[in-house]
């Protein structure tokens, strides 16, 4: 809905936060209801980005970190708000949120490192858009302002984009799909969903993604 895109920037100036990615909105964007409820928080949607599909809006995050009202059958780790603290928020963290109907769906969970669930009543889970983001976002910012933690990663180490890794991806399931590998065909996109769940929740480095990438080339070029 138009009013809770325009409450969610709000939410995010609250908290001295000024980026925000929307992926295929209904409504059309901008318009006039969004820049309504945003209030003093227009600069926020006059500057943030649109994208059509998931995919391509996380090209440039490190992390993403996807919320849910429920828990999923999935292998990525699941985290609490404390745990949050773990993070290392000098990289680019990305905080996902579903659609206020449906929230997320298996396929977008897949692109994430991590899920985190808000605590509430476990008969009443569902919270608004722009609640769960306000929660989220005054959480990470005492964290970030209050909380300065020491990682022992070495500097020389960078870590890879989503985009390279998605790269990666992509060139692993063009192989796959030339020996027929996703059989039977209906079970293909649950186990595109499980590839990434892979390759996604890893911590790879940009050298590590450019080694697996020569890895699925290479093994193309075998055949």
């Amino acid at each position: 809905m138009s009013e809770n895109i325009g409450a969610c920037a709000r939410a995010i100036k609250n908290f001295d936060f000024n980026k925000l990615i929307v992926v295929n909105p209904k409504p059309i964007f901008p318009n006039d209801k969004i820049l309504a409820t945003s209030v003093g928080a227009k600069n926020i949607i006059n500057d943030s980005k649109v994208y059509q599909d998931l995919e391509h809006a996380l090209e440039n995050i490190d992390i993403v970190v996807a919320t849910s009202a429920r828990f999923r059958n999935k292998n990525i780790k699941h985290i609490n708000l404390e745990e949050l603290k773990k993070i290392n928020f000098k990289k680019k963290i990305g905080f996902l949120f579903g659609s206020e109907a449906s929230g997320l769906s298996n396929n977008e969970i897949s692109y994430a490192n991590y899920t985190l669930q808000i605590p509430t009543n476990p008969n009443f889970k569902s919270l608004n858009l722009s609640h769960s983001l306000i929660i989220i976002a005054q959480y990470v910012s005492s964290i970030i302002k209050f909380k300065n933690p020491k990682f022992d990663k070495s500097k020389k180490v960078k870590s890879a984009s989503k985009k390279d890794i998605q790269l990666m991806v992509n060139l692993c399931v063009k192989n796959l799909d030339l020996i027929n590998f996703f059989r039977p065909k209906e079970k293909r996109s649950i186990m595109l969903e499980n590839l990434r769940n892979i390759f996604f929740k890893m911590d790879l480095s940009d050298k590590e993604t450019r080694i697996l990438s020569s890895v699925f080339a290479s093994l193309g070029k075998k055949r």
